[in-house]
């Protein structure tokens, strides 16, 4: 068995360097650390990727055929479905890695030279930008689930100039031209007042699915999750139990500042689809994905990194919702794929146990029957709640 957690604590001397973290956490005897530092200016984004680098038990990170099993997806779908992958800076090793990962769990070779894989700058051209050790992980991690969930997609990663909302919003214009009808963001800044400006800019693209990352910082909200025009995405941990679905998912939270991101926007409209009364804005989250570290997914990366290694935060649920997105068919042309789990909510796993803070009203941070902010309405039970 490959230890993943504990073979990235043996390298945690040497990846200190190459990969610039934050804010080290500890729970239950599992340590890990945020990839990306946090924010040093306005309207700059940070990775919500959580690399494990101790653990308590010697427990692999969960693979294709676990997070397929826990959410009820088909295997070996996303024939004909482009995902984009959106990050700043470069992994020059992504597409080698993103080979062996999908070689370890018997995926499909997913190639430049195939014709699956393509990497591009923002502007959809060569200019590729300077490479960067803690958001390569993030790149990894992304590439990774997209694949775990829709290995016959193909894989669109543009990578932005830098982690300016600037340059990662052109980067999501870039794939949208250039035909990704799926578009994973595992990033985001806290809310400002250019947060409009550049949800228009941005992310009103009507017959796309943009699932974004609720963030990992516990209650409040970020951007640009907190966009009327995409998917947000919250976390849960999970875990094999004896229920007949054979596992069992609740609220991932850590601390009152660790944990997934959920609550009421102060800038951003409410869409029309959602109708919950205690926030009279835009409500974070819409669906839920694994995100616990402690429950944390498989990923390989030798790009500040040196191997196998378990990787949590949102930044592992966005691209799991983007890749059931694929699963699903392309949205209609004008659609707007953030309101179709709204339509059918039945097709959900529910999540109504486990908190993030103590909030009024409770359901913006706590979990419940029905719609609740961590979790929003619920985790993938098939593809049914992803289509139009």
């Amino acid at each position: 068995m490959r230890t993943f957690a504990l073979t990235a604590a043996v390298l945690l001397t040497t990846l200190t360097a190459a990969t610039p973290t934050h804010a080290d956490t500890t729970h239950r005897g599992t340590r890990w650390v945020h990839n990306c530092a946090r924010p040093a200016h306005t309207d700059t984004a940070a990775c919500q990727a959580l690399r494990v680098v101790s653990a308590a038990t010697e427990r692999e990170g969960y693979g294709p055929a676990d997070l397929l099993a826990a959410y009820g997806l088909p295997a070996d779908g996303g024939e004909g479905a482009t995902v984009a992958i959106i990050d700043a800076y470069d992994n020059p090793n992504a597409e080698a890695d993103l080979g062996v990962y999908r070689a370890h769990y018997g995926l499909p070779a997913c190639t430049t030279d195939g014709g699956c894989f393509r990497k591009t700058d923002q502007r959809g051209g060569t200019r590729i930008p300077r490479a960067d050790g803690a958001w390569a992980g993030e790149t990894a991690l992304d590439l990774a689930m997209v694949s775990a969930i829709a290995p016959r997609a193909h894989l669109l990663l543009v990578e932005a100039d830098s982690a300016g909302i600037a340059d990662l919003g052109a980067a999501v214009n870039t794939a949208v031209a250039m035909g990704a009808k799926v578009v994973s963001i595992s990033w985001g800044a806290p809310e400002n007042g250019n947060a409009a400006s550049y949800d228009t800019r941005y992310f009103d693209h009507p017959g796309v699915a943009i699932a974004v990352a609720a963030g990992d910082g516990g209650y409040g909200v970020i951007f640009p999750a907190s966009s009327p025009h995409v998917t947000a995405v919250g976390g849960t941990s999970l875990r094999n139990d004896s229920s007949p679905r054979g596992w069992a998912e609740d609220v991932w939270s850590t601390s009152s500042t660790e944990g997934t991101g959920s609550g009421c926007s102060t800038k951003l409209t409410k869409p029309k689809w959602q109708t919950d009364t205690g926030c009279t804005r835009r409500t974070v989250a819409d669906v839920a994905a694994v995100a616990d570290p402690e429950t944390g997914v498989a990923v390989y990366q030798t790009y500040g990194g040196s191997g196998w290694y378990t990787y949590g935060g949102t930044s592992a649920a966005a691209p799991i919702i983007a890749a059931t997105y694929a699963l699903a068919g392309a949205p209609a042309v004008g659609s707007r794929p953030a309101s179709f789990p709204y339509a059918h909510s039945d097709a959900l796993n529910d999540v109504v146990s486990g908190s993030t803070a103590s909030c009024r009203p409770a359901y913006l941070c706590t979990a419940g029957p029905g719609y609740d902010g961590p979790t929003g309405l619920g985790t993938p039970n098939g593809v049914g709640a992803f289509q139009g």
